[in-house]
């Protein structure tokens, strides 16, 4: 779920995950903070700017500035570059590369490169562990009774719709 912090990009489908056992590894943007909340912050591998971050980066930064200070990052983009994963589809990352050098990276990826990449190796990492991995699915599903459809629909029904039980005959 990796939508940039404030962008409001994530829906609710890593809800439907994490009620399947699957393991969040996102920003703090939409049902993410949510998702953190119930499942505590020890058991989502988080990455990436604030959306106070974002918001202030936004206004003056340069994407370069990152792929200088990265080398893993500036390995990234000269494979991309050079052509490494589209060896048979010409020009296929050319609007990524364009998107993030020359068009001023509006969604930050650049800037959240680093810490995915090392959120990414705590997940390989845990994932590694057989019995970690094992309880931190099962507390995302033990967890995730907030996003159930029949909570969901209870609270509709106690905000919205104020209907009284159907007798059952």
């Amino acid at each position: 779920q990796i939508s940039t912090a404030g962008m409001e990009a994530s829906g609710t489908g890593n809800m439907k995950f994490m009620i399947n056992g699957a393991l969040t590894l996102g920003t703090l943007d939409g049902a993410n903070v949510e998702i953190r909340e119930e499942v505590g912050e020890e058991n989502f591998f988080l990455f990436g700017l604030r959306a106070e971050e974002v918001e202030k980066l936004a206004r003056n930064h340069n994407p370069q500035d990152f792929i200088d200070r990265d080398s893993d990052l500036r390995a990234v983009i000269q494979l991309l570059e050079a052509g490494h994963f589209n060896q048979h589809e010409y020009g296929l990352f050319d609007d990524l590369i364009a998107a993030v050098k020359i068009y001023g990276d509006p969604w930050m990826t650049l800037a959240d490169f680093r810490s995915y990449a090392d959120a990414q190796e705590q997940a390989a990492q845990a994932f590694a562990d057989k019995e970690r991995w094992t309880t931190l699915s099962i507390l995302n599903t033990a967890r995730s009774s907030k996003f159930s459809t029949d909570r969901t629909m209870q609270d509709y029904n106690n905000e919205i719709w104020k209907l009284d039980p159907v007798q059952v005959k």
